[in-house]
């Protein structure tokens, strides 16, 4: 905090963490463990259901434990982070991480696989959340602040491309249980560094009673949530179950918000999202996710089943969206948060992957990779990159310390649900236009050649049509940044406290003069 921001509240000036940049490198490791993991056992996945007998109608499961369990209890695990403080939920959460993934790596049924991905979502709920905090805590200097975003932002945003490119390798050159033992190298190294490094700044705990009823109901509704739209992707949007679970979801969400509005000590303060920067920023950054989580999943399945790619060639081929991720993050971002609105750099960012994106709905079967794939590849990232930087440095912007777990907890909940809104979303429009362009051509296909080639095709057109969705989603993304998150630029603009000055600084926007 600046001297002029602590004068105004009559505190002393909090002296920076030496320790911070250090720090900031085992937070960045455990950030780019969970986040690869979201799609380093997709690669693995059909090697893993053969070995272990898991069923075509219940391989989803592998997938959709690990998203309920994270997405569900993230609100929770922000609110233990801030309970315990971030220092230990983030060390508990990378332990207990490891130990899920040793038990995914050695599992021998469905079951024990299953278990440990829904372990693995249980201690991410709790270190995501953690993690994200820690830096909103360590890092209150504007400029210094706009780097370690950076490099956050970069590997939230480029760590799924890194999991395509790392299960590939271990898929198919070891063996699909290393997808889950290479965790625990991770693991170790982060929980090791952050116990000796992170200096966690004092008095910034919320030691106010649990909320139970919260809980109980922010997780069972974001678990039907987040389950309605996976079992969506697999039973369609008519199903029983899935209806049920869509209005069982909005009763208790709506019961949650009831509830938080007049408990003494509520588990999600609705202040944290009322805010209207704030609101923005998790409405636009889970709209985008959706668009993102979609385009993966369509141009791995493109890459490989169209273009024939090997999941080591498909890896690599989405290096460029890495690379624009980091140079978008860590070079556009942080250089211009100091100087522009927020709202410059995500409405714009938006607009780019959009760009990125409007290119990708011109693939056809013989599209080449250096001229339509790459550069689509490298929009999308600069775009996002740019967008997601300044997105998760003002989502724990002025937020008080003690609410500084939940407030990151709701950023990553918005990605999580974005995620499985958008893998069933974009998946269930591209399989009814498949459908539909197949039924239409394959009567004059008489060879089998001829066959493969209309299934082939109407799998593009289904890729193309679900692309288009994602393009508007993407707009809109662009339109709420730029309308709702009116803060000015970070030296104008709030920075969270230290934690002596949490309950003195109760909902005050303190203005910080940049270095």
């Amino acid at each position: 905090m600046s001297e002029t921001a602590s004068k105004a509240l009559g505190t002393p000036a909090a002296a920076p963490d030496a320790g911070r940049w250090k720090a900031l490198v085992f937070i960045a490791l455990a950030q780019l463990m969970v986040v690869l993991d979201a799609t380093i056992v997709n690669i693995a996945l059909p090697s893993a259901q053969q070995d272990l007998g898991i069923s075509d109608g219940n391989r989803q499961w592998v997938v959709t434990a690990y998203a309920l369990a994270f997405g569900g209890l993230l609100l929770f695990g922000g609110r233990i982070a801030d309970l315990w403080g971030r220092k230990k939920a983030f060390v508990v959460g990378l332990a207990g991480f490891a130990a899920a993934s040793a038990l995914g790596g050695a599992a021998t049924n469905e079951a024990m696989m299953f278990g440990a991905r829904a372990l693995q979502g249980v201690f991410g709920a709790l270190l995501a959340p953690a993690a994200l905090s820690l830096l909103a805590v360590m890092f209150t200097d504007a400029k210094e602040r706009a780097k370690a975003f950076g490099i956050y932002g970069a590997i939230a945003g480029g760590g799924g491309a890194v999991g395509l490119i790392l299960g590939g390798f271990l898929t198919e050159y070891l063996d699909w249980r290393w997808t889950f033992f290479v965790n625990i190298p991770f693991a170790i190294v982060a929980a090791a560094g952050a116990y000796f490094v992170i200096r966690e700044p004092e008095g910034g705990r919320n030691r106010s009673p649990l909320d139970i009823p919260g809980v109980i109901l922010s997780t069972l509704g974001l678990v039907a949530l987040v389950y309605g739209f996976t079992r969506a992707e697999s039973e369609g949007w008519s199903d029983s179950v899935t209806v049920g679970m869509f209005v069982g979801s909005a009763v208790l969400l709506l019961a949650f918000v009831l509830v938080e509005s007049r408990v003494k000590a509520p588990l999600l303060p609705l202040r944290v999202v009322t805010e209207r920067n704030r609101g923005g920023i998790y409405l636009s950054l889970g709209l985008a996710i959706i668009a993102m989580f979609g385009l993966f999943l369509f141009l791995t399945y493109y890459l490989q089943i169209v273009k024939g790619y090997s999941p080591v060639k498909t890896g690599f081929a989405f290096l460029p969206m890495i690379a624009g991720m980091i140079t978008g993050s860590t070079q556009i971002g942080t250089r211009l948060m100091t100087r522009v609105a927020p709202r410059l750099l995500m409405g714009p960012g938006f607009l780019v992957a959009a760009l990125g994106m409007l290119l990708l709905t011109q693939l056809e079967i013989g599209s080449s990779y250096a001229a339509l794939l790459l550069p689509a590849m490298l929009l999308l990232g600069l775009g996002m990159g740019t967008a997601f930087m300044p997105a998760m440095s003002l989502a724990t912007q002025g937020v008080e310390p003690r609410d500084s777990g939940v407030a990151s907890a709701m950023v990553n909940t918005s990605q999580q649900v974005g995620g499985a809104i958008g893998t069933a979303l974009l998946n269930t429009i591209a399989a009814s236009a498949t459908t539909s362009y197949i039924a239409d051509h394959i009567v004059g296909a008489t060879s089998r050649s001829q066959q493969q080639l209309v299934q082939l095709e109407g799998m593009v057109r289904g890729y193309t049509s679900a692309i288009w969705f994602a393009v508007g989603i993407l707009v809109v993304a662009a339109a709420i940044a730029l309308t709702f998150v009116n803060a000015g630029r970070p030296g104008s603009s709030t920075v969270t406290g230290s934690g002596a000055d949490a309950d003195a600084a109760d909902d005050v926007q303190i203005p910080v003069v940049a270095h």
